[in-house]
């Protein structure tokens, strides 16, 4: 059975792009536009692991990692943020909040497919 992911950005391009390379690695993706919109499908599905934007409309990815982690089934799934921020304060947040790695984009999809293999063993 391939892993299942949920990408989760306000950008429909960036969405497409992350999906395209992971379903072309042999991945099923779920995709979402904001950190809400993820948490009501993560609610009622299973995923191996998240990629979030960080700054999205309604809930960020920080917010999400947060109430993630507040549920049980997601306390020890992989959450990465994929965003332009490389700011050092912002991978402490993310960190902090419970994020499991950072790729910054633009990111290359052998790059985004090596990353997503080292989190997810």
């Amino acid at each position: 059975m391939s892993l299942r992911v949920m990408s989760v950005d306000d950008s429909k391009t960036m969405r497409d792009m992350v999906s395209f390379t992971l379903r072309q690695a042999g991945y099923s993706v779920s995709e979402a536009e904001d950190g809400q919109k993820a948490l009501a499908v993560l609610r009622t599905s299973q995923v191996d692991l998240v990629i979030t934007d960080l700054n999205m409309p309604n809930m960020d990815g920080i917010a999400l990692i947060r109430a993630l982690r507040n549920e049980a089934k997601y306390r020890t799934v992989p959450i990465l943020m994929l965003t332009t921020e490389g700011d050092a304060t912002k991978k402490a947040e993310g960190r902090s909040a419970g994020a499991t790695g950072w790729i910054v984009k633009p990111f290359s999809p052998e790059k985004l497919i090596e990353v997503v293999k080292r989190v997810c063993g």
